[in-house]
Formats: C-alpha cells, structure tokens, sequence
C-alpha cells in the first residue's frame, strides 16, 4: 500500500522541480529563495550528483536527502501565494505534449551516424 504513495510523493516532487525552477526566474521571488530553488532544481536535472550513484547506499542517499531537503528549504522561502502560482504553472508545463519532431529529428542523426559510421569501418563496404 506504500507503492501509491510513493509514486504520488515522487510526482509532487517533479513537480516542485519544475515549480522552483520557474521561481528561480520569476522578479517577484526573493533573490535568497531565487539562489536556493535553482539551486535545487539544477541539483535535481543534474546527472552529476554530489556523491556518485556507484557508491553503495550513499550514492543513493544524497538524491534522497539532499533534493527533498534544498526542495522543501525553497518553498519555505518562497510565498505561499507565488508558490501555488509556480507548482499551477509547472503542472501545466509537465502535461504539455511533447515534441516528436524533434525525438525524430535526433532518430534520423542517430540513424545516419549509425549507417556512416558502418559504411565507414566495415570491412567488406568499401570493396
């Protein structure tokens, strides 16, 4: 029954991502909470961790800690007000469609590497 939860937990926090990196560009945030939450957003993008995930169990543990913690410091510093505005504003953002022309057009790169990078260096081609 916990299995719910957490995915409901693990969308509110997508969410609060996307909703600090937009405060962290918004005028009306402080410069403070601006620092902390695009902080905290870049941190959560990142695929470079603080400490690295082949680490046994501390690898994992500062994605558990860390973002949850810079999270919910930058929504305690941002107003209540915005915030909702931001978290509103970032559900819009995560149910928009997404481009398949642009999953296309890096297919189409991938796939012409692919068959240049063949043609290239296989041996019986170039005969």
């Amino acid at each position: 029954m916990a299995f719910p939860r957490l995915k409901v937990w693990a969308r509110n926090v997508r969410r609060d991502v996307v909703a600090l990196w937009i405060a962290a560009r918004d005028p009306r945030v402080p410069w403070y909470a601006k620092a902390i939450a695009a902080a905290a957003a870049v941190y959560a993008f990142s695929p470079i961790d603080l400490i690295p995930d082949f680490i046994p169990v501390l690898g994992y543990l500062d994605d558990l800690v860390i973002v949850p913690l810079g999270i919910l410091l930058a929504v305690r510093l941002i107003p209540v007000p915005l915030m909702q505005e931001f978290r509103e504003r970032a559900i819009r953002e995560i149910s928009k469609p997404k481009s398949y022309v642009g999953v296309g057009a890096v297919v189409f790169i991938w796939a012409i590497a692919a068959v240049w990078l063949i043609w290239t260096f296989w041996p019986d081609c170039n005969s």
